[in-house]
């Protein structure tokens, strides 16, 4: 398990993580794209 925590660790320090931070943080701060996680949430938890 502490092997898969160092390499994600590895990966968000990488500019390529980096920049995967960066474009969730945008992702996450936009209204539109909110909603649209709100909906997937929802959905999934209806199928249970």
């Amino acid at each position: 398990m502490s092997s898969l925590i160092r390499r994600i660790k590895e990966f968000a320090r990488s500019p390529q993580g980096r920049r995967t931070i960066d474009q969730a943080r945008q992702a996450a701060t936009d209204p539109r794209r909110r909603a649209q996680a709100r909906r997937l949430l929802a959905r999934l938890r209806t199928r249970r």
